[in-house]
């Protein structure tokens, strides 16, 4: 499954500035922009955001596209309207440009398909989107603290570690995690927010020497809840 991002925008440096932050959470995603009027000024053309979904759409199961501004919003939907062929296979977003666009790519990293990669970028900044559990996006189901390590499949592992990154869990780290988690089939959680979403990893506000909790469920619960501790021990290479 592959699912491209296309970002529309009146302004090409801030398109840019947006896929570039998306594409440091998910460097195997298709991520491109349609931005500007053509000509290298403000604006939206019609023609710049068909030549960018001619360059994304190859090799896509479908694209999830994000608009800054109503007239891009407009231009967009008027592209779709020109191509019977895109329906379906090319999604506008309702969801604010630049968190949606982090959401929206780390779904995509993960595997989502393009309905879970809509849902993860209009969920962003707002309640999360109702998913089922265990799917790329959706949020994991509370893991309660153990008395113990326990060994069966539904059990919850957990442990305690402290942030080491003077930043803490900033953009790049968070994704890192996010990755990571997505990989095990169970729920896991880092200091009781879904680990797999990069958004709330960052909204946790952690700096150096935060301890947080790391916690997970499932068949792969020690081997998940080892690998993000080893990431966060690790430093993220930052320290």
């Amino acid at each position: 499954m592959s699912v491209g991002l296309l970002l529309v925008s009146h302004s090409a440096r801030l398109a840019e500035g947006a896929a570039e932050l998306a594409r440091e959470m998910a460097p195997d995603v298709a991520i491109d922009c349609g931005a500007g009027d053509g000509e290298g000024g403000l604006g939206t053309s019609l023609e710049v955001v068909q030549e960018a979904l001619g360059r994304v759409l190859p090799g896509a199961d479908g694209v999830v596209v994000l608009a800054d501004l109503g007239s891009a919003v407009l231009t967009v939907e008027s592209a779709l309207e020109l191509d019977d062929d895109l329906a379906g296979r090319v999604l506008l977003a309702d969801a604010p440009f630049v968190e949606g666009a982090v959401a929206a790519a780390v779904a995509a990293q993960q595997g989502a398909d393009v309905a879970a990669v809509l849902a993860a970028a209009q969920s962003a900044g707002g309640p999360p989107a109702a998913a089922a559990p265990g799917a790329p996006g959706a949020p994991a189901a509370p893991v309660p603290p153990a008395a113990g390590q326990g060994a069966g499949p539904g059990d919850a592992v957990t442990a305690r570690v402290s942030i080491r990154n003077p930043l803490g869990l900033h953009a790049r780290p968070a994704a890192v995690v996010a990755r990571a988690a997505a990989a095990f089939g169970g729920p896991v959680t880092l200091q009781g927010v879904d680990a797999t979403s990069v958004l709330q990893l960052m909204a946790l506000g952690t700096a150096a020497g935060t301890e947080v909790e790391v916690a997970a469920r499932g068949a792969d619960a020690q081997d998940a809840v080892a690998t993000v501790v080893g990431l966060i021990e690790g430093g993220f290479g930052e320290v």
